[in-house]
């Protein structure tokens, strides 16, 4: 049975230490909540690795600028519970803002290179915001795991790079995208989406569909096949970026390898679209 806990950490902190004495393992998965498919998937992964799976649902203030959607924000705690549980989550963690963000907190996390590109560029608030909330939680939660969706690539990569740099022992975990049946990559903010935006959102994944033929096919210039795919690029779907990139610094790469990966962030009225995959 899933327990709840609402607010305060306390209550987790001890429940945890309790497990941790009987020699139990613990897995961490933090979420905005607006739990779907790709969440469930982190938390079977944590169960399935043997872990005591906890599960985080905060939207985090910090990493949302001031013309993005906070406040719209989808959120309904109790549908994220019976999806967590349902996935196999022991605890289920509801802290509030005050928790996280007292109101004499004056720290927070400066991420470095890996967030000065891709994502990073356009909403320069997000990493910073997101490495000082993951940080609080895994002082608090104190994991032995930590899991991740790769749809997030760049923010999978600057957390294993602030686990490296502060010196924690959590294995962070990276767990494959999830898609819809259409391609579509699982995310909270798909529910926005009309029919029509959905067929204009699927021009990420057509796009990796894309790059993926023409290396199969011998191509291997990384500008030539960039050209190439903005050329009939949707006018309604505003391009943030599209950048080949090696796994892991994310530094350009310009002679394309299997490796590779494809990066892509976009916007649809307003509503932020990324996807990115291995092109070989």
């Amino acid at each position: 049975m899933s327990q709840r806990i609402d607010g305060h950490p306390y209550p987790m902190i001890q429940a945890l230490e309790q497990y941790r004495r009987e020699g139990q393992t613990i897995g961490f998965v933090p979420t905005m909540g607006c739990l779907h498919r790709g969440h469930q998937a982190l938390i079977e992964a944590s169960r399935n690795d043997g872990n005591l799976t906890v599960v985080s649902v905060f939207v985090n203030p910090a990493q949302f600028g001031p013309n993005e959607d906070f406040d719209k924000y989808p959120r309904d705690n109790d549908r994220d519970y019976e999806l967590a549980a349902a996935a196999g989550g022991d605890i289920v963690w509801y802290p509030d803002v005050a928790d996280l963000y007292p109101a004499d907190a004056q720290t927070s996390v400066r991420p470095g290179a890996l967030a000065d590109k891709l994502c990073g560029i356009s909403r320069p608030q997000f990493f910073p915001g997101i490495c000082t909330v993951v940080l609080k939680l895994f002082n608090l939660v104190r994991p032995h795991q930590a899991y991740f969706g790769e749809k997030d690539y760049q923010q999978l990569a600057i957390i294993r790079r602030m686990v490296a740099d502060f010196y924690l022992e959590i294995d962070v975990v990276g767990c494959q995208t999830v898609r819809e049946t259409d391609g579509l990559a699982m995310s909270s903010r798909n529910r926005y989406l009309t029919e029509a935006d959905r067929d204009t959102a699927l021009t990420l994944v057509r796009t990796i569909e894309a790059a993926r033929r023409a290396f199969a096919e011998g191509e291997r210039n990384a500008a030539a096949l960039k050209t190439h795919l903005t050329k009939a690029w949707p006018k309604d779907l505003e391009l943030d970026y599209l950048d080949f990139r090696e796994p892991d610094f994310l530094e350009e790469e310009h002679q394309l390898k299997a490796e590779t990966r494809l990066f892509l962030g976009a916007w649809l009225r307003g509503i932020r679209l990324i996807d990115n995959a291995a092109i070989g």
